[in-house]
């Protein structure tokens, strides 16, 4: 596996990091939980036929520092800069988790700009019946358990990058921790279902059968509230983050949709 092409982009944020790799139709990508520290197989499955654009946001790695952002609005703000900056309106737009419930807010309040949605667990609704669970309430060593079918995995790819100080990295990781909660506080209701009318795009909702984040029954949830036509994929043997997971099983999915 070859590494993207990697640029940094100007932000009234700050300085942002781009991956870009592959060719044909622009795919936008913005991480979930733990952001994306390096470039993986889902992504690498995606560039095969579409040129992957993957940008930092704010707080994660590669992107700026987030202390400044106190409101959802900031953060819908930051999501709409980061996009700008790479050059990421009309294309096809994949979110996943604390990413997703940005992702769907660009197609709610920017419908023209969003040639295609994809979401993968995304946060933004909550309900009572079905809580999100509180994954930044986890005991020490417990997020990835919660997240992941994988978790020994999982906690692999978050860790410090080859060359990176892992005392630094630390720092970023724990940034990064923060700015997730920071999207979706408090747990997970954004007020996004005042918005999901908006949404007129195609709209593909990824699952893992396994989530314990974000109940499976909220893909329906979601689908029902958008304007546009709603599609469901249900991947096996994966939890919350179905994209790492199961990579080539939710690439598929969303190529599939795409094709179509």
């Amino acid at each position: 596996m070859t590494e993207p092409r990697e640029t940094f982009v100007s932000t009234p944020q700050g300085r942002t990091r781009v991956w870009r790799k592959g060719a044909g139709e622009r795919v936008g990508v913005f991480a979930g939980i733990g952001g994306q520290p390096k470039w993986s197989p889902f992504l690498e499955a995606l560039s095969q036929t579409r040129q992957v654009v993957a940008v930092s946001l704010p707080g994660f790695p590669g992107g700026p520092r987030s202390e400044g952002l106190d409101t959802h609005l900031d953060w819908i703000v930051a999501a709409r800069d980061a996009m700008i900056a790479a050059d990421l309106r009309g294309v096809h737009l994949v979110g996943a988790s604390v990413g997703g419930a940005l992702a769907a807010e660009m197609a709610a309040l920017w419908p023209d700009d969003v040639k295609s949605l994809t979401l993968i667990a995304p946060f933004g609704l909550f309900v009572e019946a079905e809580p999100v669970a509180d994954v930044f309430a986890q005991p020490p060593g417990g997020m990835s358990a919660i997240l992941s079918r994988k978790p020994k995995e999982f906690d692999a790819f978050l860790a410090a990058p080859k060359g990176v100080d892992k005392a630094e990295w630390e720092i970023d990781a724990l940034r990064a921790r923060v700015a997730a909660a920071g999207i979706v506080w408090p747990l997970g209701d954004t007020g996004v279902s005042k918005r999901m009318a908006r949404i007129s795009a195609p709209t593909l909702f990824v699952w893992g059968d396994g989530d314990k984040v974000v109940p499976p029954a909220y893909s329906r949830r979601f689908g029902k509230a958008i304007a546009g036509k709603a599609k469901y994929k249900t991947v096996k043997n994966a939890g919350h983050v179905a994209e790492f997971d199961q990579p080539a099983a939710v690439a598929a999915a969303i190529l599939a949709f795409l094709e179509a």
